[in-house]
C-alpha cells in the first residue's frame, strides 16, 4: 500500500529532478519555434523515459557502479550539454550577425536522445539513495517519469511562444541555458 507521504515525498523528488529536463525543452524550443510536432512530443518523452528508467537502475545495479557514475556524471553532463548549447549559441551568434546567410539549427533526435541521458544521470545516483533507505522503485520510477513528461509537456508552449516572438535571442538564450546546466552538473 502506498502512503500518502510517500506519494508527495515521489512527486516533489519528480519536480526536482526533471528542472534540468524542462530547461532543456525550453531552450530546445526558444530555438525552434516552429519544430514538428514529432519532434516536440520525443522531447518530453525522452526526458521521461530517461528519468523514470535510472532511478530504477541506479536501484537495482547502482550499488555495483555509484561510485563510477558518480565520479564521472557531472564531467559527461557537460561534455554533452556543452557541445549542444554551444553549437546552438555559435549559430545564433551568427544568425544575428548576418540574418539571411544563416538558418537556425535544427534539432535532430540524436541530440534528444544525448540531453535525455545527459539530464538524467542525476537520477541514477538518487536511485542508489533510494534503494539504500528501501523505497518503493516502481512508485518512484512512475511518479518522477510522469512529473517529468507533465512538466514538459508544459513547457513546451511557454517555449514555442518566446522562440517565436525573439528568434535568434531566443536560440542564443538557450544554448547559454544549456552550457550552464552542464557547468552546474559539473560543480555539483
Amino acid at each position: 500500500m502506498v502512503g500518502s507521504a510517500e506519494l508527495i515525498e515521489s512527486v516533489v523528488l519528480g519536480i526536482a529532478l526533471a528542472m534540468d529536463a524542462m530547461a532543456v525543452t525550453l531552450s530546445n524550443t526558444l530555438c525552434e519555434p516552429d519544430m514538428p510536432r514529432a519532434k516536440k512530443l520525443a522531447m518530453p518523452l525522452a526526458f521521461a523515459f530517461f528519468q523514470a528508467a535510472m532511478p530504477v537502475a541506479g536501484f537495482f545495479g547502482g550499488t555495483l557502479i555509484a561510485p563510477i557514475i558518480e565520479a564521472y556524471a557531472g564531467i559527461v553532463s557537460l561534455v554533452i550539454l556543452a557541445i549542444v548549447g554551444g553549437k546552438m549559441a555559435l549559430e545564433a551568434l551568427r544568425e544575428m550577425r548576418e540574418p539571411e546567410a544563416c538558418s537556425p539549427s535544427k534539432l535532430t533526435y540524436g541530440t534528444i536522445f544525448l540531453e535525455a541521458i545527459a539530464t538524467s544521470i542525476d537520477a541514477f545516483v538518487v536511485g542508489v539513495s533510494l534503494a539504500a533507505s528501501g523505497a518503493n522503485i516502481a512508485l518512484y520510477g512512475a511518479s518522477i517519469g510522469f512529473t517529468t513528461l507533465l512538466c514538459c509537456l508544459g513547457v513546451l508552449v511557454l517555449g514555442r511562444r518566446l522562440g517565436e516572438r525573439f528568434g535568434a535571442r531566443a536560440q542564443l538564450a538557450g544554448g547559454i541555458v544549456l552550457v550552464c546546466i552542464g557547468l552546474k552538473a559539473f560543480a555539483a
